[in-house]
């Protein structure tokens, strides 16, 4: 039997039909229920965040200075939980943009375009598009793109495109009725507005009812699948219901290439989970940072993009073991 996501979204019409992959995330995404929370759950969480990250700004204080401010976001905190040296050695490094790294911003953004554009665009439409609206932006990837030659430009266009067109071809059609939302930003201050927790969750649709739980966070991936992926959704997951005082009622990491969605429904075990996560990553990062406090060294598959690996025997170790189909940690950036 078919499902439809009830509530705030409405059955697609029987003129659109919907493929195999499109209707499996429609049956996920409305096969859970809508649960209820306390109304006073946001202020209890707050709480116990501004109890354990004041005495870690009061540190950061002391140690940088007194303006200084810690962000922090899914990446760091996936980055501090994984390998201590690696987090240390890529935050010494600027970052620089690349054809491969590119490609996932292009992609979110031409799926953002898509949410408000009306019409029928093609992939190729939103990708350049997309290009087009990045370029413009001054301060980070613009000048990146401005400085393409033709045939990396076409390059990025092209696997852009690829990932795009998978997206339209395996995710349903979105409805207005859905209420979908591209990159949502979500802000949390704390200690003084000394540690900011942030984000943009790529993809949010439905809205809660009260205090019952209505919103669906999406997260696309464009590379692999990873355990840490989990818990980044979480964290998107936390900061939105100390937003809203009401938490997702599903999460959902789609991975764009292989067009499979991997859902949790939240619960407040989880979200208290996550409060200490952050609390974790915040000490941590501030002492790795800041108080130079000798880092940890833990072995992954993640090795291969570490800007280390060529001077790392433990990680070309632990590489070599993956390659040979041996049990190591996983630690994924």
């Amino acid at each position: 039997m078919r499902t439809v996501w009830s509530g705030p979204v409405t059955a697609i019409p029987d003129v659109v039909r919907l493929n195999p992959a499109q209707q499996q995330i429609l049956d996920e995404l409305g096969s859970t229920a809508r649960p209820s929370f306390r109304d006073d759950l946001r202020d209890h969480l707050r709480h116990e965040l501004e109890t354990g990250l004041r005495p870690i700004g009061e540190r950061l204080a002391e140690v940088a200075d007194a303006d200084a401010v810690l962000y922090l976001s899914k990446h760091r905190l996936s980055q501090v939980h994984g390998c201590e040296t690696r987090f240390v050695a890529e935050d010494a490094v600027p970052f620089a943009w690349s054809v491969a790294s590119a490609r996932g911003t292009v992609v979110h953004k031409a799926i953002e375009l898509l949410v408000g554009r009306r019409g029928n665009p093609t992939p190729l439409d939103l990708v350049d598009d997309a290009m087009s609206r990045l370029e413009q932006d001054e301060r980070s990837i613009g000048p990146f793109i401005a400085a393409l030659t033709e045939a990396e430009r076409a390059e990025l266009v092209t696997s852009a495109n690829d990932v795009v067109a998978g997206f339209l071809d395996a995710f349903p059609p979105l409805r207005r009725q859905w209420v979908p939302v591209a990159e949502s930003r979500v802000r949390a201050e704390f200690a003084e507005s000394r540690i900011v927790l942030q984000g943009a969750v790529d993809l949010t649709l439905g809205r809660a009812r009260g205090i019952e739980a209505g919103k669906v966070l999406i997260d696309l991936k464009t590379g692999r699948t990873a355990p840490n992926h989990v818990n980044d959704l979480r964290f998107y997951a936390l900061l939105e219901t100390l937003k809203l005082g009401v938490p997702p009622r599903l999460v959902v990491t789609y991975y764009l290439e292989s067009g499979q969605p991997r859902t949790e429904q939240i619960t407040e075990d989880l979200l208290w989970s996550t409060v200490h996560r952050v609390i974790d990553g915040a000490d941590r990062t501030v002492a790795l940072l800041h108080e130079r406090t000798e880092p940890r060294l833990v072995p992954s598959p993640a090795c291969r993009w570490c800007p280390l690996i060529e001077t790392c025997t433990t990680g070309r170790h632990a590489l070599a073991a993956s390659d040979e189909g041996l049990d190591i940690e996983a630690a994924d950036d």
